[in-house]
């Protein structure tokens, strides 16, 4: 428990420091990492056909549905399923281009627009997935991944800088708009060859999305305000709740005409004994909740 707890910890402490096309391949990582060890310990101890059929009923309700119906059962899904990974190339491949697109967008309009284009180029592929349900053969009953939300990084990169320089393996500088052009390709050849074409009807929704956000910046009209605003609300309202959940009362005592903890050191106090142990024996020797401390009090 003490070692999960580290983990956990030096984990939340990674996700403060690091920009937001870190946090985000980190998040995408953890769930994929969570969902097949939760998948792994189903089918040990509950055989493996039974496990894998409680496993899929259980990830279905976090991936979005093609039945309207079923969507009004599960409202969270179109937010959830842009995280939920199961298969291992998927993942790589999304991360990948999450990390290359993500990038460009948080260099040249900055890293605050960087999550409101994947949570609405997310949406925006939950829902061209749920239209083509209904109109395109060959679409399945669920949808997962990040690729829409990817492909609206795309969008919103190839618009910025489409003659932007891209470093490939093999194949050297490639310039970022024959990148996206090949997925485009590859996605209108899936859904003509009716191969996925939910899933690729879902990457054309997304990438469209892109377009519209940077056009629609470009207009003076900042779609990512309002999705901020919204962020920083509940990422307040989380941080008040946990921090209620923390606070323990405790005796109080005068020093100095001002009220401190009579059992623990004061800020500048337990700042001061850190500030020691790093001299003493390296930043690596502080503890999660150390190096979580200091960061907080770099922000002051």
């Amino acid at each position: 428990m003490a070692l999960l707890r580290s983990i956990w910890n030096d984990l939340m402490y990674t996700l403060r420091v690091s920009n937001i096309v870190t946090r985000l391949m980190v998040v995408n990582f953890g769930v994929f990492l969570l969902a097949n060890l939760l998948l792994g310990l189903m089918l040990l101890t509950m055989g493996r056909v039974s496990g894998a059929a409680a496993f899929d009923t259980g990830l279905h309700w976090f991936c979005v549905p093609a039945s309207l119906y079923r969507l009004l059962l599960q409202v969270w899904s179109p937010f959830t399923y842009m995280f939920l990974h199961l298969s291992l190339w998927h993942l790589i491949g999304n991360l990948i281009f999450m990390h290359m697109f993500g990038t460009v967008i948080s260099d040249l309009i900055g890293p605050r627009r960087v999550l409101p284009i994947y949570l609405l180029g997310g949406l925006v592929g939950a829902l061209a997935f749920i239209v083509s349900a209904h109109v395109l053969p060959s679409v399945g009953s669920y949808a997962l991944g990040a690729s829409g939300a990817v492909m609206a990084l795309a969008g919103a990169a190839l618009l910025l800088a489409p003659e932007y320089r891209v470093r490939l393996l093999f194949l050297g500088d490639v310039k970022l708009k024959y990148i996206v052009l090949v997925l485009l390709v590859f996605d209108l050849v899936g859904i003509a060859g009716q191969y996925n074409s939910g899933g690729h009807a879902a990457h054309i929704g997304g990438f469209v999305m892109g377009i519209l956000f940077v056009n629609a910046m470009r207009r003076g009209n900042d779609l990512a305000d309002p999705v901020n605003r919204l962020l920083d609300y509940l990422w307040a309202l989380l941080s008040k709740r946990r921090e209620q959940r923390r606070s323990k009362p405790s005796l109080t005592v005068m020093r100095g005409g001002r009220a401190s903890s009579a059992d623990e050191p004061s800020f500048q106090e337990r700042l001061d004994a850190i500030l020691d142990k790093i001299k003493a024996s390296g930043l690596e020797s502080l503890t999660p909740e150390e190096k979580e401390f200091l960061y907080n009090a770099s922000k002051k």
